[in-house]
């Protein structure tokens, strides 16, 4: 039996990325204290912490070492993969803390050492109690009924199309807003040079969206995560279910980011007429798509992303990105935010791109041959189909 296509690593090392990310934001400021970049090992327990810190530490590290041990786990004894996830994420926290002396607002701690190194322990040894006890191999056998060949790739994008809703969106649902920010950037980067003249000049100043467009970009918006799922599954009862399911979370996700931002009293001041009536377009056009062929939906989508992406940087930012911004930095996501706003612009286009490497490519419908999982213990591995023989030409007389 082949291995089947495992996103354990993957999102290990998208989260290696993430833990780097937080670690060094903002990647500014950088000074020698004099000191060498291990002194912090040595140094007393720091006087003053929170139980907010302490649990962050802690858990903070636990997802990367339960998606390594995972991955590890394929390759390697169980033992020796808990012990190798272990020792990576230990290696990592180290190297974070030795980096954070050389930034002003960063303090290098032994104590977020231990806390780290604990909590990638405690996610190596989740992991594994989990394989032990046949969860993992139930996961595979749930991927092998639910989801079809090569759905890996889009796995990892719906996984990452919520962290994109976290930073408040010029429009509910709607990622992927560069053009502006993109043509500043370029502007302050090329400032002084010659090059500043090559860069195009806009006519016009970019309006904002109409209801009835921002309606419109609402409901592309919603149906983005459905066409990607529905591209990967085939049942339409499935696809039904997973349908609610994402646009329940896409709800919550922008409820949350709100209360995140202004406060919990304010976690659905985004909902407006126009969100309101985008949300409700969505609905029945998902239930219209529920027998349309994967390949067909991955076509749709590609064309729904590019509709949306055009409209929504046709239109400037929304006035109110200064005062999100300040609140987000102001709050205990401070070097979180930034990760979740680049998320939500690179995500659509992320997915055109997996869309394109999908051209070409056909798995009939048909449950992935690499995904289906071992037996269980107690259970009988299903026996082979006879290979079939093809009949021998007829002897020429």
């Amino acid at each position: 039996m082949q291995r089947y296509k495992s996103a354990a690593l993957p999102l290990a090392l998208l989260y290696a990325g993430l833990i780097v990310y937080a670690s060094l934001f903002p990647f500014s400021g950088w000074r020698d204290q004099g000191l060498g970049p291990w002194a912090f090992l040595q140094a007393p327990w720091p006087r003053y912490w929170t139980r907010f810190d302490v649990l962050a530490n802690l858990v903070g590290y636990a997802p990367l070492g339960f998606f390594l041990a995972l991955a590890l786990m394929r390759r390697r004894g169980a033992g020796l993969a808990v012990a190798l996830a272990s020792l990576a994420a230990t290696t990592l926290s180290l190297l974070m803390e030795a980096t954070q002396s050389y930034l002003p607002l960063r303090v290098a701690s032994n104590v977020d050492l231990g806390l780290n190194a604990a909590g990638g322990v405690l996610g190596a040894l989740l992991a594994h109690a989990l394989e032990r006890r046949g969860a993992i191999a139930r996961w595979r056998r749930f991927r092998a009924r639910w989801f079809v060949r090569d759905s890996r790739g889009a796995l990892l994008l719906l996984a990452l199309w919520p962290v994109g809703l976290l930073f408040p969106a010029p429009v509910a649902f709607g990622l992927g807003q560069v053009y502006e920010r993109l043509e500043e950037g370029l502007a302050e980067l090329l400032q002084d040079t010659p090059f500043v003249d090559w860069l195009p000049l806009r006519e016009l100043d970019l309006q904002p969206l109409l209801p009835g467009v921002e309606a419109l970009c609402v409901a592309l918006g919603a149906l983005v995560p459905c066409l990607l799922g529905y591209s990967v599954i085939r049942d339409p009862a499935r696809r039904a279910l997973f349908a609610l399911l994402a646009l329940a979370t896409g709800v919550g996700v922008s409820a949350l980011s709100a209360a995140l931002t202004y406060g919990p009293v304010y976690a659905w001041s985004w909902i407006s007429p126009p969100v309101e009536l985008g949300l409700l377009a969505a609905v029945p056009v998902t239930a219209l798509l529920l027998r349309l062929p994967g390949r067909a939906c991955g076509l749709l989508l590609g064309v729904v992303l590019v509709v949306q992406v055009a409209l929504l940087n046709a239109a400037p930012e929304s006035p109110y990105f200064a005062l999100t911004l300040r609140g987000w930095e102001q709050g205990r996501f401070i070097h979180f935010h930034g990760l979740a706003q680049w998320v939500g612009w690179l995500w659509p286009y992320a997915a055109v791109a997996y869309l394109l490497g999908r051209v070409g490519r056909s798995d009939g419908g048909q449950p992935d041959p690499d995904t289906l999982a071992p037996p269980l213990p107690g259970e009988t591995a299903p026996a082979p189909l006879p290979a079939i023989t093809p009949p021998s030409p007829p002897r020429a007389p």
